[in-house]
């Protein structure tokens, strides 16, 4: 489509306004872009906010509104909220989280895409880049704290624990869990760097947009723990050879008393 004019279209001073609000790295990179660059920018972020807008009146977005609905009651049900209105209301509250996250991360993908496409050098291709991944990274932590604050003055600790599994598959109980099980000898201090480095990759991963990213993010802390491990001395290929054996000596067992 031609830029120029969507610029027409689209010139709205409340909608500058809002723009350079939420985009405020634009601003501060005019300190030290070329003429050039600061134009190629605000290009950008106006074809981002059109973007914006078509997707908020776009009919498809209810459809998949409600299938973020769907998840959020599967992972609020565990919750066990007698009153029913404050379960609905939490419900909302993470349908929305889900919904926002989605629009940082398809606002990025798209800013990204239209900055590739443009004829600048690597160079200012590369810096504008960066300056959206920073952008996006703030805008995912903003959200991040006010969804928690928001929970802590509605829910439980605990409660609030169950959401940050449900958002992340379980995947830091089970990994914890697992670590302990192939591990038998971990001391009190090797379990809370583990727990805590677990934690830390939980936060990053409810921020993330899909399932495959959530995984990824726990996949590099696995790493850092694996690594951490075996500066500590533990040969971790003969320590899961080993959990595995046991694996099946216990489903050996269980399959036995289950035939008595």
């Amino acid at each position: 489509m031609n830029i120029s004019k969507h610029l027409l279209n689209t010139s709205s001073d409340h909608k500058l306004e809002i723009a350079l609000e939420n985009h405020g790295y634009f601003l501060s990179f005019s300190h030290t872009a070329s003429f050039k660059n600061l134009i190629t920018c605000f290009i950008i972020l106006f074809s981002v906010i059109i973007a914006d807008a078509q997707t908020q009146t776009d009919p498809p977005a209810t459809g998949f509104r409600k299938t973020l609905y769907d998840r959020s009651v599967k992972i609020i049900n565990t919750l066990e909220i007698a009153d029913s209105g404050k379960h609905d209301q939490i419900v909302e509250l993470l349908t929305e989280q889900y919904f926002n996250l989605n629009k940082i991360h398809d606002k990025s993908k798209e800013s990204i895409a239209a900055i590739r496409s443009l004829q600048l050098s690597d160079e200012e291709k590369n810096n504008c880049i960066k300056k959206e991944q920073e952008e996006k990274v703030f805008q995912l932590s903003k959200l991040h704290k006010g969804f928690i604050a928001q929970l802590q003055t509605k829910l439980t600790e605990d409660q609030i624990e169950k959401i940050k599994d449900g958002m992340t598959y379980r995947v830091m109980p089970v990994t914890y869990a697992a670590y302990q099980d192939i591990l038998l000898t971990l001391t009190t201090e090797q379990k809370e760097r583990i727990y805590n480095w677990l934690k830390e990759a939980r936060e990053l991963a409810m921020d993330e947009g899909s399932s495959e990213d959530k995984h990824k993010v726990f996949g590099k802390y696995k790493g850092k723990i694996n690594n951490y491990l075996s500066a500590q001395g533990y040969d971790m290929k003969a320590e899961e050879k080993g959990w595995q054996q046991r694996i099946k000596e216990r489903q050996a067992v269980k399959k036995n008393e289950a035939a008595k």
